[in-house]
């Protein structure tokens, strides 16, 4: 492997680690408790890594940050259908382009909610065996999905405005033709 080839993969993995600490801190200590667990924001930190990760990243933040917090706070039955349903929650969005807040990034909040507000409505059902108790998780869910998309929007705006992904995640400019 080249050297640039080794710098992007160490900055995606640092960026990886710093983003899954964060989904795992907006989980676990700022919630909101609920009848069958409680409300995050830490799905907003998982759709702004998919923004600026390749997919495979992505899905390790999402996955490693929420399936943490459920295991540490007490809820290890539920770490299994969460790692499933963040990983693929993020494969809608794109790392392509200079901007996090982009149209198809955008787009892609809506079936990252389907997947999340569908994918635990089924690990509700598949755990308790009861399809009318797990609707009652919908609304709980659905006001999770709103505060992480605006926790999303947020964020995104304020690291596009400081030129994020052009400042920290392109090439080095020390780089010549030769080396890549």
């Amino acid at each position: 492997m080249g050297k640039r080839k080794n710098s992007e993969t160490m900055k995606y993995l640092v960026l990886t680690a710093i983003l899954s600490a964060m989904v795992y801190v907006l989980t676990s200590f700022v919630k909101i408790p609920t009848h069958q667990g409680y409300i995050h924001v830490g799905d907003g930190i998982i759709y702004l890594a998919a923004s600026l990760l390749p997919l495979p990243y992505a899905m390790l933040t999402g996955a490693i940050g929420a399936g943490l917090s459920d295991y540490l706070s007490g809820y290890p039955m539920w770490v299994l259908p969460t790692v499933i349903i963040k990983a693929l929650s993020v494969a809608a969005f794109s790392s392509a382009g200079q901007h996090i807040i982009c149209k198809r990034n955008i787009i892609a909040l809506a079936p990252a909610v389907i997947c999340c507000i569908g994918g635990y409505y089924l690990a509700a059902v598949m755990l308790y065996g009861d399809w009318g108790a797990a609707l009652l998780d919908i609304p709980t869910n659905a006001i999770q999905s709103a505060a992480s998309i605006a926790l999303f929007v947020f964020l995104g705006f304020s690291l596009d405005k400081m030129s994020f992904k052009r400042r920290f995640l392109s090439a080095p400019k020390s780089v010549t033709k030769k080396e890549q």
